[in-house]
Parts: structure tokens; C-alpha cells; sequence
């Protein structure tokens, strides 16, 4: 199961959606026999290599490696979470997502509802407050960049807000879930949340409204205040700006991370649409992962406080485990006092540009912050530094980075470290200089060429025999292959994306995801064959194993020796068939 949406659901979905057409509607494609190709959404390139299978209903890109389901392609390409990535393709087909029974309360369509009729009234109120249009202009926001952000003002008042959106027992409580309303105390009745503030709503990857971050026009208390943690908003869990920044093309390059509401909106407005905000709180893994959905490389523009440079170390470290291999970190400070609003403001955009083209490498920033702690030139202060810097280093994931990470620290420290050091070479994609053939790089054994048939078309399966799931075979892999044959036998008619969506949370699942790009030559009977091949190549397998097995018995008795005469004829028999299929 996926989260609270049934198996059954996701399987209909799958089979309900035309990964064609979903793709088509960002992507141009050109057919080429059976497939679809198209120049790769994910990467820059000038040939194509990537394809689209509606048999399979499966995308894959021979290029960077990029390949799913019709879901997939959503979490991918829109940087959606896997159950707003089935709500948006169930919202296309018509369909309502259904929740299995006897779990907590899901957020409704009636909370949303209630968060966009609070956006709409504060954009109403703007409209009608000179002093806050008047604050505005002065922040130097245009109306337009206003109207694009969806700003808004809470007027000053404890009731504006519920005298307009009604104030039954039912209304209130929507909006007291919605996180809109404050309760009076010792719980006596309740009040507007926002009073005399700019309405800066959140939004949430699919576009809808799921908080508000308020900032005051004056210092008459705190000068932001988000809503409160409600089931459609975790701050931890969001960023401001994100659903605009995404909108604005079709794959960033990169995103640049700031601290507030008035810097992602000044920043766009000079023509920095790829800008997103933390929501008042340090840098969260969570906040992590969505940019780096979105983008292979993110720049994070903080003060260049001390303030400024904690938030910076904060996201350094919610980073570091996520640095997969072509992901890349940058770190912008601004000089003391200014912001990123003031500063694109003071000196133009141009000169905010070459800021942030010579933004600090994040291992820059992460050897001079120990660096600086340590005194270098003693022996001591350089074990402090390994003692320090080591157990962040290992967070990293296992790849180029982290490898050249550790060795500039030994170069620092000038000791080498004391680690199990394996040499491994930097992951190996297949490219466009190579066939496709070549591309793939495993070899083609019996077994592999079994299960990647069966997952690119499960209905394979009526060729197999009861002889043919051999049973009683221990090598490696065939548990998977005898618990994929039985799956594709209950479900012969299945997709290749919905058979992996079911395979999900399986520990194979990787293994046939990879086996799923395979290209398989030919038409259906040469596929067919090649199966068939296939399978025979596995008996064959098995019998020479058990062969040899036998060969190292010196005493055998009457029966063993009959077997082993039975399987010497049957591995006569199954080389001839081999051979004869080679023909």
C-alpha cells in the first residue's frame, strides 16, 4: 500500500491514464515505431534519448537515467509528493481518491475552500486600506508583482475576518482548523489570528492555498507571523514561493533560497522568478528534498551576520546527506544590514547576478567554518578539525563528493584518516554515444533477460511451465523469479508502471525498475522466442549446476547415478533446443 490510497486505486489510475498524453502536455514528442521520443525534460540535450512507451506506459531516458510511471513523471517533472501526484492525475481522469477506512482524518476539499475564500477577502481588503497600499509601493512592489503573488491585508479589527466568512458553529470551526482564528482565553470565544498585516499566502505544490505568513505595517508586536501548524500546513515541510518558482519554467537550473516573504517577491520582480523562502525556521531536510526536486543546484542567500551564517550552517548540515552524485550547494552572504531585497534594490539585478555567480561552493564554506575554530598550525588544533569535520563528512553519501571531501580534509589536516578506504568509480551512466545495447550494463544472463521480459509484458507469463519455475533451484535470484511469475500469472494483464507501482516497497523493486528500461529487440513472436530462450537458458543453468554438484560425490549409489545420467541427457536436450532456437 502507498500511503492511505488503496493498491486497487493506484492500479485503476495507472490504467486510466495515458502516460502519452500526460507527457505530451509538457513535452513534445515524435513517434518512432511502438515509442514515443522527445529531447529529455530532466537534462539538458541536444539529441534525443528520451522514450515514452505506451505499451509499457513507461518513460525512460537513456541519457541521464530518468524513468517511471505516469506518477513518477508527476513527483519528477511538477516536484509533487506521491499522494498529490495521485490526487492531480485522479483530478485529470475524473476519478475521487478514496481513503482506506480506520485511519486519521484526511484534510477536505472544504478546508481549502475556506483558506482560498480568507485569500480572496484579504485581497479585497488591500484594495480598499490605503496604508497598506501606501506600504507597498514604499517596499517598492509594484501592483502587478502584488497581484501575481496574491498579496492581501488583514485589516486591524477582531472579527473582519469570521464577519465575512460567516460565523455559524460549522464555520468556525473550519476556520479554527484552517489555523485562521486564535482562541480567547480560558477558551472563551475566538478572534481573527491576522489583525493589521500583509497577507502573503503559502501555497502548496499543486497551487492551493494551506497557510498564511503575515508581516506587520508596524512595530506593534511580531513582525511575521505564519499560521500555526494545521493538517494542510508544516512549515517544516514547505517552502514560500516554491509553486511560483516551478510555474515559471519547465526544470530549473537553480533555485535560490532566502530568508523572507519581501525577498522572494522584491527578487521576482527583478526578474528572479527561481526564488523560494524558509517559513521562520531553520533549513529542514524536508525543505531540502523539494528544492532539490526541483533543481540540481540550489544557492542559499542568508545576512552576513552571525544570525545569517547560523541559518546558513543550518541548511549546510539539513544538505549534506542529501548531496547525491550531480547535486550541488552554494552559499551567498550579503553584506552586514543587507538583505537580499535591499541589495537587488541598491544595485540593480545585474550586479545581484554576479553575486550570485560567485556564490561560495558549499565545501568551501564548510572548511573555513572548522577551519576557523581550530588553530591550524598545531598539531592538536588539526586533530580537532578531524574530530569535527570527519562525522559530518560521513553523512554524505557514498560517491565522488564525498570521497574528495575526505581527502581535502586530510590534505588539512595533513594525517590520513583513519577509514576503510574502498576505491569505487563514479556511477556510470548509459549515454548517447553508446548503442542501447551497450547502455545497459549488466549482462544479459538468462535469468535477467526472464524477469526483464516479464516486467515489460507480465502476459509472457503462459509461456512459462510448472516444470520451467523450477522449485527447487537455489540460485541467486530465482526466489524473485518464481515470485514474479506467480504475480503476473494472477494479474497477466498489468502494465509495466502498474506492476512496479505494486512491486513499490519490495526490495527487488530497484532491480526490475532497471530491467524495465532494457531494450528488447524485435516484434511480439521475436519476443516471445527470445523469452522462451530465455527460460530454456535458465533449466540449463540449473541442470549444469546440479551437474557439477554431483561430479564432486565420489561414492554415489544406484539412484544418484540414474540422475545423474537423466540430467547429463537433459542438458543434451536443452543445448539442442538452444541451438535450434538460434537457427
Amino acid at each position: 500500500m502507498s500511503g492511505l490510497i488503496p493498491e486497487s486505486f493506484v492500479e485503476e489510475l495507472l490504467g486510466r491514464t495515458d502516460i502519452v498524453e500526460l507527457i505530451e502536455r509538457h513535452v513534445q514528442l515524435k513517434r518512432s515505431g511502438r515509442e514515443y521520443h522527445a529531447c529529455c525534460p530532466f537534462h539538458d540535450e541536444k539529441t534525443p534519448s528520451f522514450t515514452v512507451s505506451p505499451q509499457k506506459q513507461f518513460y525512460h531516458c537513456f541519457g541521464c537515467g530518468a524513468h517511471g510511471s505516469a506518477i513518477g513523471f508527476m513527483m519528477h517533472y511538477e516536484g509533487l509528493e506521491f499522494v498529490d501526484a495521485v490526487e492531480e492525475l485522479a483530478r485529470h481522469a475524473g476519478l475521487t481518491v478514496p481513503r482506506e477506512v480506520g485511519n486519521k482524518r484526511q484534510p477536505e476539499e472544504s478546508l481549502f475552500s475556506t483558506l482560498e475564500a480568507a485569500k480572496s477577502y484579504y485581497q479585497e481588503q488591500l484594495r480598499v486600506h490605503p496604508e497598506a497600499t501606501e506600504y507597498l509601493k514604499q517596499r517598492g512592489l509594484s501592483d502587478e508583482i502584488a497581484l501575481e503573488f496574491e498579496i492581501g491585508f488583514a485589516p486591524a479589527g477582531w472579527t473582519g475576518l469570521t464577519g465575512q466568512l460567516g460565523s455559524s458553529k460549522e464555520k468556525l470551526a473550519l476556520m479554527q482548523r484552517a489555523g485562521l482564528l486564535s482562541e480567547g482565553q480560558k477558551g472563551k470565544g475566538s478572534y481573527d489570528k491576522f489583525r493589521h498585516r500583509i497577507m502573503f499566502p503559502i501555497h502548496d505544490r499543486r497551487g492551493r492555498v494551506i497557510g498564511f505568513g503575515g508581516r506587520a505595517l508596524k512595530d506593534d508586536g511580531p513582525k511575521y507571523l505564519n499560521s500555526p501548524e494545521t493538517e494542510l500546513f508544516h512549515k517544516g515541510r514547505e517552502l514560500y514561493g516554491l509553486y511560483r518558482a516551478r510555474k515559471s519554467q519547465a526544470r530549473l537550473e537553480r533555485i535560490i533560497v532566502v530568508e523572507g516573504y519581501m525577498d522572494v517577491v522584491a527578487l521576482a520582480q527583478f526578474g528572479f522568478s527561481n526564488c523560494v523562502a524558509t517559513l521562520g525556521t531553520a533549513t529542514t531536510g524536508d525543505q531540502v528534498d523539494l528544492v532539490f526536486r526541483a533543481a540540481d543546484e540550489v544557492i542559499f542567500c542568508f545576512d552576513g551576520d552571525n544570525a545569517g551564517r547560523k541559518a546558513a550552517w543550518r541548511a549546510l548540515e539539513s544538505t549534506l546527506p542529501r548531496l547525491r552524485e550531480g547535486r550541488q550547494a552554494r552559499f551567498l552572504f550579503l553584506p552586514e544590514g543587507e538583505d537580499p531585497d535591499s541589495m537587488v534594490r541598491r544595485h540593480g539585478a545585474a550586479a545581484f547576478g554576479d553575486l550570485l555567480a560567485r556564490a561560495q561552493p558549499l565545501s568551501g564554506f564548510f572548511f573555513d567554518h572548522y577551519t576557523s575554530m581550530v588553530d591550524m598550525v598545531s598539531i592538536d588544533g588539526r586533530a580537532r578539525l578531524v574530530e569535527l569535520a570527519k562525522p559530518q563528512l560521513q553523512s554524505i553519501p557514498e560517491g565522488v563528493f564525498r570521497d574528495m571531501m575526505l581527502e581535502q580534509l586530510q590534505t588539512l589536516a595533513r594525517h590520513r584518516l583513519d577509514e576503510p578506504r574502498v576505491p569505487r568509480a563514479a556511477p556510470v551512466r548509459p549515454t548517447r554515444s553508446r548503442s542501447r545495447d551497450a547502455g545497459v550494463l549488466q549482462p544479459r544472463t538468462p535469468l535477467r533477460l526472464a524477469l526483464a521480459h516479464l516486467v515489460q509484458n507480465p502476459a509472457l507469463v503462459r509461456w512459462v511451465s510448472k516444470e520451467q519455475k523450477l522449485e527447487n533451484c537455489d540460485l541467486q535470484g530465482m526466489e524473485i523469479y518464481r515470485e514474479l511469475v506467480d504475480f503476473c500469472a494472477q494479474h497477466p494483464h498489468m502494465t509495466t508502471a502498474q506492476l512496479l507501482e505494486r512491486w513499490k516497497d519490495h526490495a527487488a523493486q530497484p532491480h526490475l525498475q532497471t530491467l524495465a528500461t532494457w531494450p528488447l529487440q524485435g516484434e511480439d513472436e521475436q519476443q516471445v522466442h527470445e523469452f522462451k530462450d530465455a527460460l530454456t537458458g535458465l533449466e540449463l543453468q540449473w541442470t549444469e549446476t546440479r551437474i557439477g554438484r554431483m561430479q564432486k560425490t565420489i561414492d554415489q549409489n544406484t539412484e544418484e547415478k540414474q540422475l545423474q545420467r537423466d540430467l547429463l541427457l537433459r542438458r543434451q536436450e536443452l543445448r539442442q533446443a538452444l541451438a535450434g532456437e538460434r537457427k
